[in-house]
């Protein structure tokens, strides 16, 4: 079959479109044949030996995929060969085919594309993650979503209304606080003054949650922004600069800096992470939520797609086809 291959860690450039050996079957796992890819900015930084994780050499990258089951192992109960699924696979993802174990493996309802099921996994379970588990967001409140006009960005906007909040969103262009808008913000602003706009629209109370997954010089900024009791959500570092925090902001404006790492959640709390799975796909039924799919590519695109998805050049999410 056809993967895309990290042969060692280095530029995106250098990784290979390339023939692979199909793995083999697991009792407890599935084989899907692969109809769609999302694209993650940590895949960009996994293959560059950026991120918190650094798999064996070589490998294939990708962890999120959907398609249809073609194969199951003799411990499987829940699927069955055709059914339409979509699955984490933390790693494998960019390939015809992969197997994934039961438990990381979703049916997808009859209305929900291929497409749309990708990017309900990790883009909507991050920022579903963030915005319930850990910064506990609650009716009323003023969520400022940074980089809104990403996959997580988007995400985030239509989770916090669905939760009762007030969405700023804050995007670089015109464009993209249109589709801020679009897709259920409030209001969408630049990130010129940013400190002023905020002050203002919150009528100088401050910020009760700020969704960040963005970093550099503008977590200085929002950090200065934030209400008494306020959590500001460390996402990622999308400008790729890893910010410092000034910790007497934290003590006299009395907020709380919280740590999001969505992979690590997925991991050790299982069943909270598959009841929050189970909500996003009832709120896709219901129409309450739909994501953006900015628009698909071949596989063997990979390299020029993960390179616009580091440049903050996408909107939305990005689907890759095999």
């Amino acid at each position: 079959m056809k993967a895309i291959v990290c042969n060692n860690f280095g530029p995106i450039k250098n990784i290979e479109y390339k023939d692979v050996n199909e793995h083999k079957i697991e009792e407890n796992s599935v084989i899907i044949d692969v109809q769609s890819v999302g694209v993650n900015f940590p895949d960009g930084l996994l293959v560059q030996g950026k991120y918190q994780l650094k798999p064996e050499t070589p490998f294939i990258p990708g962890m999120e995929v959907a398609g249809v089951i073609i194969e199951i192992g003799s411990n499987i109960s829940k699927f069955k060969i055709g059914d339409r699924v979509a699955a984490l696979t933390q790693l494998n993802g960019y390939a015809e085919k992969v197997v994934v174990k039961e438990s990381s493996v979703f049916n997808i309802p009859l209305k929900m594309s291929f497409d749309h099921s990708c990017a309900l996994l990790c883009a909507y379970g991050t920022s579903h993650y963030a915005l319930k588990q850990r910064g506990k967001l609650q009716k009323d409140e003023l969520l400022v979503v940074l980089g809104a006009s990403g996959s997580t960005g988007i995400a985030a906007i239509q989770i916090g209304k669905i939760m009762g909040a007030r969405v700023i969103a804050v995007a670089s262009t015109s464009e993209k606080q249109r589709i801020a808008e679009e897709n259920g913000a409030d209001i969408s602003i630049g990130y010129d003054n940013l400190k002023e706009e905020l002050k203002t629209i919150s009528n100088g109370k401050g910020v009760d949650v700020i969704f960040d997954p963005v970093g550099g010089d503008i977590f200085d900024t929002v950090a200065r922004t934030m209400a008494r009791n306020g959590r500001l959500l460390v996402i990622g570092f999308a400008s790729g600069t890893i910010p410092k925090l000034a910790v007497n902001l934290a003590l006299v404006k009395e907020f709380s800096v919280v740590g999001v790492f969505w992979g690590a959640f997925t991991r050790s709390d299982t069943e909270e992470y598959k009841k929050n799975m189970i909500e996003l796909f009832e709120w896709y039924q219901n129409d309450l939520l739909k994501p953006l799919t900015e628009e698909s590519y071949p596989l063997s695109d990979a390299a020029m797609v993960l390179e616009k998805v580091l440049s903050r050049g996408a909107k939305g999410k990005i689907i890759l086809k095999p």
